[in-house]
C-alpha cells in the first residue's frame, strides 16, 4: 500500500496521478484529503495485517502536521518508509526548514519529497523508488534476498546469516518449523540436511562453508594472476575506497578480505552524516556501490581468503594468503579494520546469534518487533543501531559505561536519540550478567557508581563495546602500539624506521606497506575518514613508486646507521 495525503486538493491530484500512473501495477494506492482518515484507513490496515510501504504527507494538514500524522504512522506500521511532502523552494522557508529538521532529528519522518511539478517528474519518482528499495529490502522482499532455513536461531544458521552479512547480501532466516520454513522447504524436496540457504536464481545448498556461500553469491574468492602494482588488505570503506582510486589511476589492484566486503560498515543500518547523502545511506548499500565502482574500474577481488603473512622479496613484497597462495606486489595497504570486544559473560556467550548479537542489528531488527531490546556501548554506530531498533522494538534502552553520550557520539544523534520515543539511556552501567532457556529472557545490569545490580528482562542485545585491529598476522617489523594498531608517519619511533628517507604520512615502519582507516593508529574511526584515507594512501603510492624508480634496485632495503648510545 502506498498512502498520500495533502490538504491541498491540486497537490493530492498531482501527487496521485505521478504514483498511479508509475506503481499502481505492483501497489494498492490510497490518496487522501484528512489526516484522520488517514489514520483511520493506518489503523484499519494494521488490523488486518496489510502491509504499507510508504506514507506521504504535506506538514500543513487540517487538525495536525504532516510530521505529527507520520510519527503516528510508525507507532502503526513500524517498517513503513515515511516522506514528508514539500514544494520546490520550501526549504528556504523558515518555518518549513526549521519543521524539517527537527522531524528527521526526532525520527519522525524518513525525508522530505519534491511535491511533483510536472510528468513525468522523474526526479520524484527517484525519491519514491529509493524509498521502496530500502523498505522491500528491510522487509527480506527484495527479489534477489537470499532465505537462510535453520533449526535454531544459533549455531551454524547464525555463522551463515553473519558471512552473508559480511558481504553486504540481503538475506532472511527463519526457522525450518515456522510456517514459512514449511513453506520454503516444501520446494526443495524432504530429508534435506539443514542450515539450507535458498538462492535468488534456484541455487540450493545444504550446510555450505564459507567459501561455498561466496562462490554461489558470485563473490569472487581467488585472485585471477599472482603479481599486482597494490594489494589492498580488507574490503571495508578504506580498502574500497583505494581500490576505487588505485584502479581508475591504473594501478592492477587486487583487494583480498577474510569475510567478504564492507567492513563494519555493512552492519550499520544508516549513515545520515556522510557527505553527498542527504537521505542517508546504510553500510551496506554504500559498500555495494563502492565494489561495483572498483570493479568496473578493473580491481580484483578475492574473498573468504585470509592474508597470513607479508614479507619484503627483493625489490616487491609478497603477501601469503590462505591455501598457501603467494601474490607478489608493489605495495602493501593494510585495511583490515577492528572487531568489536567480546563481552566476556559464559552465561551471554553461550545465546549467541539467539538473543545476542555483536554489531548493529541490520538483520535482526525485524525480529524485534514489540519486543525490549538492549544496545551495549556509546559511540557512533551504537547510537545508530538504537535508532534504528527503536522503529521496530517495543522498547529500546541504550547500555554506555561513560557518565554522558557525549565523550563518543556526534552531536546529531545524541541529540536524536533524546528525542526518540521509547529510547532510554542508562550511563555509568554495564551488562555483568543474563541467560535465557535457549534464548536470550533477561539481564542483569550493575551500576557502576553504586555497584547495585538489577535484573531485567531483555529480548535482544547487541554489543558494540570498543574496537580490536585484526594486526596478529603482521610480522614485527610492522611496528604497533599497546592495543595492536598500527603506527604510521610521523607517529612511528624513530628506532622503528629503517630507511634515510623520512616514512610517507600513512606508511607503516615496514617500506612500501601502508594503513588506512580504523587499523592505523591515531585514526578517526568514521566511514568519511577511513574513505579519505584509501585515497589519500593512492596519491601516496604515486610518490613512493616515484621515488623507488629513482634509486638503484636493491636501495629500499638499506638502512640507516643505528643511533648513536
Amino acid at each position: 500500500m502506498l498512502v498520500a495525503v495533502d490538504g491541498d486538493a491540486d497537490v493530492l491530484g498531482d501527487v496521485e496521478r505521478e504514483l498511479r500512473e508509475r506503481y499502481a501495477r505492483h501497489y494498492r494506492i490510497v490518496c487522501l484529503s484528512s489526516p484522520q482518515k488517514a489514520l483511520a484507513v493506518l489503523e484499519e490496515l494494521a488490523g488486518a495485517g496489510d502491509e504499507v510501504a510508504l506514507v506521504l504527507a504535506g506538514q500543513w494538514l487540517p487538525g495536525m502536521t504532516g510530521s505529527e500524522l507520520l510519527d503516528r504512522t510508525r507507532r502503526l506500521h513500524p517498517h513503513a518508509k515515511r516522506g514528508l511532502l514539500i514544494a520546490w523552494g520550501d526549504w528556504g522557508d523558515r518555518e518549513t526548514g526549521e519543521a524539517i529538521y527537527t522531524s528527521i532529528a526526532r525520527g519522525l519522518i524518513d525525508h522530505y519529497v519534491l511535491r511533483p511539478m510536472a510528468t513525468p517528474d522523474e526526479a520524484f519518482h527517484q525519491a519514491i523508488s529509493s524509498s521502496l528499495l530500502d523498505w522491500a529490502e528491510a522487509r527480506r522482499t527484495s527479489p534477489y534476498t537470499i532465505h537462510v532455513i535453520g533449526e535454531t536461531w544459533s549455531g551454524r544458521a547464525y555463522e551463515l546469516r553473519q558471512a552473508l552479512g559480511r558481504c553486504a547480501i540481503p538475506h532472511s532466516f527463519c526457522l525450518a518449523d515456522s510456517n514459512e520454513g514449511r513453506a520454503r522447504l516444501a520446494t526443495v524436496g524432504a530429508g534435506i540436511r539443514l542450515p539450507v540457504v535458498l538462492f535468488p536464481d534456484g541455487t540450493v545448498l545444504t550446510d555450505p562453508s564459507n567459501t561455498e556461500l561466496a562462490l554461489a553469491s558470485g563473490s569472487p574468492v581467488s585472485p585471477e594472476r599472482m603479481e599486482f602494482d597494490l594489494v589492498i588488505v580488507g574490503a571495508g570503506p578504506a580498502g574500497l575506497s583505494a581500490a576505487v582510486y588505485g584502479a581508475s589511476e591504473g594501478f592492477s589492484t587486487l583487494v583480498v578480505d577474510e569475510g567478504g566486503l564492507g567492513g563494519q560498515a555493512t552492519s550499520s543500518s544508516l549513515i545520515r552524516n556522510y557527505l553527498g547523502f542527504p537521505r542517508g545511506v546504510s553500510g551496506r548499500r554504500l559498500a555495494q556501490q563502492a565494489y561495483d565502482q572498483a570493479w568496473v574500474f578493473g580491481a580484483k577481488f578475492a574473498f573468504m581468503r585470509q592474508a597470513r603473512a607479508v614479507e619484503r622479496a627483493g625489490d616487491s613484497l609478497v603477501v601469503t594468503l590462505s591455501g598457501d597462495a603467494r601474490v607478489r606486489t608493489r605495495a602493501v595497504l593494510l585495511a583490515t579494520g577492528a572487531s568489536y570486544h567480546q563481552l566476556g559473560v559464559p552465561a551471554l556467550e553461550a545465546l549467541s546469534g539467539a538473543g545476542v548479537f555483536y554489531g548493529p542489528p541490520s538483520s535482526e531488527a525485524p525480529a524485534m518487533t514489540g519486543r525490549d531490546v538492549y544496545v551495549l556501548g556509546g559511540g557512533n554506530s551504537a547510537g545508530q543501531a538504537a535508532l534504528y531498533l527503536a522503529r521496530y522494538a517495543r522498547s529500546v534502552t541504550l547500555v554506555v559505561r561513560a557518565s554522558s553520550l557525549d565523550a563518543g557520539m556526534s552531536q546529531y544523534l545524541t541529540r536524536e536519540i533524546a528525542a526518540t520515543p521509547g529510547l532510554e539511556v542508562r550511563t555509568g552501567t554495564e551488562v555483568v550478567g543474563g541467560g535465557g532457556d535457549g534464548r536470550l529472557d533477561h539481564l542483569v545490569l550493575r551500576d557502576r557508581l553504586t555497584g547495585g545490580e538489577e535484573t531485567t528482562g531483555a529480548d535482544g542485545l547487541f554489543i558494540m563495546i570498543g574496537a580490536r585491529p585484526h594486526t596478529r598476522w603482521l610480522p614485527p617489523e610492522v611496528d604497533r602500539d599497546e592495543q595492536g594498531f598500527v603506527r604510521t608517519g610521523s607517529d612511528l619511533r624513530d628506532r622503528t624506521w629503517p630507511l634515510q628517507r623520512n616514512p610517507l604520512l600513512l606508511e607503516t615502519s615496514m617500506p612500501g606497506v601502508f594503513a588506512a582507516g580504523d587499523v592505523r593508529h591515531g585514526s578517526v574511526k568514521r566511514v568519511a575518514s577511513a574513505v579519505g584515507e584509501g585515497s589519500v594512501a593512492i596519491q601516496l603510492l604515486h610518490r613512493l613508486f616515484a621515488v623507488n624508480a629513482q634509486q638503484p634496485r636493491g636501495r629500499a632495503k638499506e638502512t640507516r646507521p643505528a643511533p648513536a648510545s
